[in-house]
């Protein structure tokens, strides 16, 4: 297993397609379908990177963020959204992400992202 990680997206054909996608590149995923709910789970088990949706049921993408920021500082936070501004990016980062992918994305794109934040997470801890 390449590591654990914690999705929150909203939209139930993506949120399929993610498990099923980074399932198949050796990640365990936890996909909730509302952020409250990946709030609770990132309080109570460990994840070696939250995947982040921008647009969700509950707390937005930068509330959840803020709040995982408050008892975590050092899990690793990717955003995937469709929210495509530079302020959105930008606010994303400043409220504690290390990164901001726009969708669509390609897929090795993607990976290469979340296997890179991973690895520097597991790096910066040694």
């Amino acid at each position: 297993m390449n590591g654990r990680i914690l999705c929150t997206e909203d939209d139930a054909d993506t949120r399929e397609m993610l498990t099923v996608l980074l399932e198949y590149f050796g990640y365990e995923v936890v996909c909730p379908s509302d952020s409250t709910l990946a709030l609770e789970l990132m309080r109570g088990l460990h994840f070696d990177l939250c995947l982040v949706d921008n647009w969700m049921p509950g707390l937005s993408g930068l509330e959840l963020t803020k709040r995982i920021r408050e008892f975590n500082k050092t899990v690793p936070i990717l955003f995937y959204s469709g929210a495509v501004q530079e302020t959105d990016r930008q606010q994303a980062l400043d409220a504690g992400a290390q990164g901001y992918l726009f969708k669509p994305v390609e897929l090795d794109k993607l990976i290469q992202a979340i296997d890179g934040l991973i690895d520097r997470s597991k790096t910066a801890a040694a």
